[in-house]
Formats: structure tokens, C-alpha cells, sequence
């Protein structure tokens, strides 16, 4: 999974720098907000592809005595800057150029390489989004794209996608907007078609923010995972009881697991270190995305008063 995300954001990043150029030099050409407002969006999403593949190198240093467990959460702290820079820097200065374009209309000097520009940065980020969509569509399975999303545990993937689809949507916009500006002379269509693109990247990018958040606050294994691994510690002879089960994704292939269980009664000491042995091996052997695996023997009688105690203190009692 991790290649194929590079291979994404990789033609992400190539494409968004080339088209940013284009953008640029077509706005400055002719004057038009919108386009303006694109050139800054294709900046914006070629910086957030730089800061992913930043975070992807940050997140597999090896553990040290500062960070006992690793740095693959940092994958999740970039994702969330780069929605925070779709939303500041893409969306807030849209907006603000489209607005000075409506409080001020000004004609566009000519439309042709406007129409040019952003029919290659369509054919560009149509290739881009064909990519993302194809690797998104590979860890998908039979859910459907809005559970994926939620359930995905690794953004680079669909965050890219997420950048994509409001590129081409906000080209659209621009397309039509710079049309509808020259055809009817109402300059003011260009700011108009700059503040709804405003709008599209802050959309995109509250989604983002939101998904992303989650994965900082630290979300659980998939529900097929943690089913399986009770599967394997009832199968254990030795144990009577599991406790509790619980997992965090520290990362996209970084999962810390936490179970509780209860040995039958008069289980020899050794016989207990052996079933632990085995459980870890099998654990990791179904599942390579488990890298830390702690596991508490304890009887279910205490367990259960030291949950009763826990609920306690949280309710102030």
C-alpha cells in the first residue's frame, strides 16, 4: 500500500506543478480571477503533495526512547495540515480573489488561452484522478466509496483523490465561468466562478479535516480484524475468558493491540508463558499490521470490578 501511494501522490505532485505553471501564466495573460484562483489551487495541492510524501518519510523512522512507539502517526498529523492548507491558503484566497473581482469587475483580456490552459489541466488532472481512483478502488473491496473513505486508515490515498475531484470540479467551474464572463459581458461571472471554486476547496477540505482528525484522536482496527483475533484467542485451549480487546491504528500499517484474558484455573506457569508465545506468533503471523502486542492475564472477576471501578471515577462518583 505504501508504494502505491507514492505512486499517487507522485503523479499528483508532477502534474499539480505543471499545471500550476500554466494557471499562472494564462491568469497573468488575461486578467481572470478565476483562473488566478486555479493557479493557486494547483500550488496549494502541489505543496500538500510534497508535505505527504514528507510525512510518509517522517513516519518510518524506527522507535527511540523519546518515541518508544514509533512515528507512524505522523502520516495522520501531515494529512491534517494539508487540510488546514486547503482550507487557509486554497479556499480563503479564492474567496478573496473573487470577491475583489465582483466589488471591482474588469473584462478578460481574451479568453482563448484561458480556454486552452484549462482544457490541458483537465486532460492533466483527469489522468491524476484516474490513478488515485484506481488504488483507492483497490483497498475499497465491496464497500461502498463513502464507507471506504470513512473506514480507510491510511489518507494519503484519499486525500489525493479528495484534491483531484475539486480540481476538476473547480476547473469546470472556471471553464464555465470565464464563458459565461466574455459571452454576456459580466465580468463579474469570473469573480463569481473564483468564490464558488472557494467554496469547492473548502468543502473538500472540511471533509478532509474531519477524517483526518479521527485518525489523530486514534481510531480501532477494522471490525473483521478484531473479530478474527478473538477467533484465534477463543481457539487457545489454555485461556477460559477474553476480557477485552483493544486496538489503535498508530499508523496505516501500525496497529497496537491490547488484550485481557483469563487462564483456566491451575494452569502451570509455564504452560501460561507458552500459550502467550503462541498467541503472539499467530497474531502477527494473520495480521503483520500488529507491531506492539501487550497482553494481560487476569481473572474475569477482577476485570470486571476493575471496569465497574474505572466507570466510577468517570461519572465523578
Amino acid at each position: 500500500m505504501a508504494s502505491g501511494s507514492k505512486k499517487v501522490i507522485y503523479a499528483a505532485l508532477i502534474g499539480n506543478g505543471l499545471i500550476a505553471i500554466m494557471k499562472f501564466i494564462a491568469a497573468g495573460m488575461t486578467g481572470s480571477a478565476a483562473m488566478l484562483s486555479e493557479g493557486i489551487h494547483s500550488l496549494v495541492d502541489t505543496g500538500n503533495q510534497s508535505l505527504l510524501l514528507y510525512g510518509m518519510h517522517r513516519s518510518k523512522r524506527p522507535a527511540d526512547e523519546k518515541h518508544p512507539f514509533g512515528y507512524s502517526s505522523e502520516i495522520y498529523f501531515w494529512a491534517f495540515v494539508v487540510a488546514i492548507l486547503i482550507f487557509a491558503v486554497g479556499a480563503g484566497v479564492s474567496m478573496y480573489e473573487g470577491v475583489q473581482k465582483v466589488i471591482r469587475p474588469h473584462p478578460i483580456t481574451d479568453p482563448t488561452i484561458n480556454y486552452i490552459v484549462l482544457s490541458l489541466a483537465f486532460v492533466f488532472e483527469s489522468v491524476a484522478w484516474g490513478i488515485a481512483l484506481k488504488e483507492f478502488s483497490t483497498t475499497k473491496g465491496k464497500r461502498t466509496y463513502v464507507q471506504a473513505v470513512r473506514e480507510s486508515k491510511d489518507p494519503t490515498v484519499f486525500t489525493v483523490l479528495f484534491e483531484d475531484t475539486a480540481a476538476m470540479l473547480g476547473l469546470i467551474v472556471a471553464f464555465v465561468g470565464i464563458y459565461c464572463a466574455d459571452t454576456f459581458n459580466m465580468p463579474v461571472l469570473d469573480g463569481v466562478a473564483s468564490i464558488v471554486i472557494g467554496l469547492i476547496l473548502a468543502g473538500a477540505a472540511w471533509v478532509l479535516a474531519y477524517e483526518t482528525m479521527g485518525l489523530l484522536i486514534g481510531e480501532a482496527a477494522a471490525p473483521e480484524v478484531t473479530e478474527a483475533i478473538t477467533s484465534i484467542i477463543d481457539a487457545t485451549p489454555t485461556i477460559d475468558t477474553l476480557n477485552e480487546i483493544r486496538t489503535l491504528h498508530r499508523g496505516p500499517n501500525d496497529v497496537l493491540l491490547a488484550i485481557s484474558v483469563d487462564f483456566e484455573d491451575n494452569v502451570p506457569a509455564g504452560k501460561v508463558e507458552t500459550a502467550i508465545y503462541q498467541l503472539e506468533i499467530a497474531i502477527k503471523q494473520r495480521f503483520p499490521v500488529v507491531k506492539r502486542l501487550f497482553i494481560e492475564v487476569q481473572s474475569a472477576k477482577h476485570h470486571a470490578e476493575e471496569v465497574a471501578r474505572a466507570a466510577q471515577i468517570s461519572d465523578g462518583k
